[in-house]
């Protein structure tokens, strides 16, 4: 129902967004927070779980679970910045991101863990890999 949904909306944006030029796209997530992106190149797709954003400046996913509106608009905004690893959103990368992380993923309980954050190795999924890619930094200090 979702895919169906979002795949209304983003025809009925497309129809709009013929009618003027627009500057940007703009997500509102369920949190209330809005990330906008620069439609210079811009390609949207989706599947089941995701939007897939991509476009000059680079890519983004946004879970569909988080998007509550999408829109195109001529004002920007700050794309939102992220610490990777900082999964506890405290500030800082430690060990206990780590603890936080498996703790994520043995209960699948978002509450209190960034998870854009969470995806250690860039691979759009939050996994046991990602485990594995923080502690790694942990070690070495870098990605």
């Amino acid at each position: 129902m979702k895919k169906t949904i979002i795949t209304m909306l983003i025809a009925l944006v497309a129809m709009f967004a013929s009618a003027e030029t627009y500057s940007y796209l703009k997500f509102t997530k369920t949190d209330n927070s809005t990330v906008a992106y620069s439609v210079e190149g811009l390609k949207v797709t989706y599947d089941a779980s995701n939007v897939y954003i991509t476009n000059a400046e680079g890519s983004a996913t946004i879970a569909l679970a988080q998007v509550k509106d999408m829109y195109f608009s001529n004002e920007g905004g700050t794309a939102p910045t992220v610490m990777i690893g900082d999964v506890n959103n405290d500030g800082d990368v430690t060990i206990a991101d780590v603890t936080a992380l498996i703790d994520y993923l043995l209960s699948g309980d978002e509450s209190g863990i960034n998870i854009a954050a969470a995806d250690c190795n860039n691979s759009t999924d939050v996994s046991i890999a990602d485990v594995t890619a923080l502690i790694d930094y942990l070690l070495s200090g870098s990605w």
